[in-house]
């Protein structure tokens, strides 16, 4: 027992020493070179990129872009609980939040939040810089477009957004609107 104490405490101590290392070395490069601040858009800025929605408004919270969009309560009640999840990946998988990415290197991430006129918050999605590539930002686009033009005539469109969403974002639902599964 007393052995395994002994072995547990040496390796600790090496750890604790490359870590030391390691972040003495990071300090000293940090001190030699000297690092550009990267852009992020101030709100305004931001929400030229969403001009053509309406009912929409961007706030800049830290280096993340908050979009919220008003989901009307008559979309809600057609179409359930599908339409409470999808309404934020209608939004945050466009080419104005591509072109965000891209022209402001210094942003982290875009969260999209969907509330009701009356202010509740339906659904909120959150999709950090880097979780998409080239390749998968084109799919991402795809699957938007096509739920965007045909969701409402062929639902698995709607599906196959969400289910793309849930897989690359951080989200939330109100289980007002979305019972847990």
């Amino acid at each position: 027992m007393h052995e395994m104490t002994t072995t547990t405490r040496t390796r600790s101590r090496r750890r604790g020493h490359f870590r030391g290392l390691s972040l003495g070395l990071a300090l000293m490069a940090v001190a030699g070179c000297r690092q550009e601040d990267l852009p992020v858009p101030t709100s305004e800025e931001a929400a030229e990129y969403y001009a053509a929605v309406p009912d929409l408004t961007v706030e800049m919270s830290g280096n993340v872009a908050e979009v919220t969009v008003v989901q009307s309560a008559a979309q809600l009640r057609r179409g359930g609980s599908l339409w409470a999840r999808v309404g934020p990946y209608i939004y945050l998988f466009s080419d104005a939040t591509q072109s965000l990415f891209t022209d402001y290197p210094g942003l982290a991430a875009v969260r999209v939040i969907t509330r009701t006129a009356g202010g509740t918050e339906v659904a909120r999605a959150t999709l950090a810089r880097g979780t998409l590539n080239e390749l998968t930002w084109r799919r991402a686009l795809n699957v938007a477009g096509l739920a965007r033009r045909d969701g409402t005539e062929r639902v698995t469109l709607l599906e196959d957004l969400v289910e793309w969403g849930e897989d690359r974002t951080e989200f939330e639902y109100n289980s007002r609107y979305v019972q847990r599964r």
